[in-house]
Order: structure tokens, then sequence, then C-alpha cells
């Protein structure tokens, strides 16, 4: 089944979800990414590393106040997958270091909505770049990527503005691969 590109950026607590709180979630279509889906959580755990928390600048106990649901953010965020993936394509997650991305998400969307719609699907941009760009490991860092890709500047820390940054990178590395591909 062909791909239908999801790029998802999250902001968390700390470094792993059997003990910090998922906070933030933002996606979009990376073929589209005014196409978009983004939530901040009211956390299911107080533990927070505040390095983490520095990263992101959002605050446990505004989100303990303004945050979400989260088991209704999450299956809003499952039926949103869902609604726009369109038929006969499957839905893949793109992230900038997508194994920590998609550890929280798989996680959250386990446990609130009773399953993940990516399943076991998820496309580093990271490993993406080392074949495509033909670099070691340690070339992989954001900036770097970005730059040999034409873009400048950093991931801002906002969930859904760095998806749409991540979507922009991720159509550029896909495009030097195949440039008939309209993804």
């Amino acid at each position: 089944m062909l791909p239908c590109y999801f790029s998802v950026d999250v902001e968390t607590a700390g470094p792993y979800p059997g003990r910090y709180p998922l906070l933030s979630i933002g996606a979009c279509l990376v073929h589209d990414p005014g196409i978009t889906f983004y939530a901040e959580l009211r956390p299911e755990r107080d533990e927070a590393d505040p390095d983490a928390l520095a990263v992101s600048g959002l605050s446990l106990e505004r989100l303990a106040v303004d945050g979400e649901d989260p088991g209704e953010a999450v299956r809003r965020f499952a039926a949103w997958v869902d609604e726009v993936t369109p038929p006969g394509l499957s839905p893949v997650l793109v992230a900038f270091n997508a194994p920590f991305d998609w550890m929280f998400v798989a996680d959250a969307l386990h446990r609130h909505a009773g399953r993940n719609p990516f399943g076991h699907s998820a496309l580093d941009l990271k490993a993406l770049s080392m074949g495509a760009d033909r670099v070691p490991w340690e070339a992989t860092t954001f900036p770097l990527v970005a730059s040999r890709h034409g873009l400048e500047g950093g991931l801002p820390h906002n969930a859904l503005a760095d998806a749409r940054l991540q979507a922009e990178l991720a159509r550029r590395i896909l495009a030097a691969i195949d440039p008939g591909d309209p993804t």
C-alpha cells in the first residue's frame, strides 16, 4: 500500500513515556502542511525533567488547568489521522528523530485510542538524510540536514511549528531522492 506521510512532533516532560507525560502533539500532512492537528494535553503524571520543560517552554501547572483531557485529545488525533488519510493509502509517521516521537505517540494511542493508526511505520528524517545525503550520523543534526536542503534556522520546539518545518524538510529530502515524487 502506498504511504500517506504525516509529519508529527511532540513535546514532553522527559525522555520516555513510562515516567514522563506527553504534553503536546503537532502534526500535518507532509504533502499539504496546511492540514494540521494540534493539542496540548493535561499531564497524566507529575514527573518532569526541568531541561525538557525548558526546551518546550510548556508548564505542567498551566497544562493542568488549560490542557485537554489526554484521552480525548489522543482519540481526536487518531480520528484526524483516519479522516485525512486518502483511501487506499497507509499513514506513516515522519519525524526528525522518529524513535523519540513515535514511542510517545504509540504509547498514547494504544492506551487511549486502543490502536495506533501508524502501526509500526515511522520514517526517521535523520536516517533518511544519512542515505539520501550520504553522510555519517554525526552530520544529521537538524541544522546540518536543514542547511543541506536549503532551510535555515532550528526547530522552535512548538509541536505544530516543528511538524510543519519537518514536513518541508521531508518534502525536500524526498524530492532529492525522487524528483518525480509528488510527496
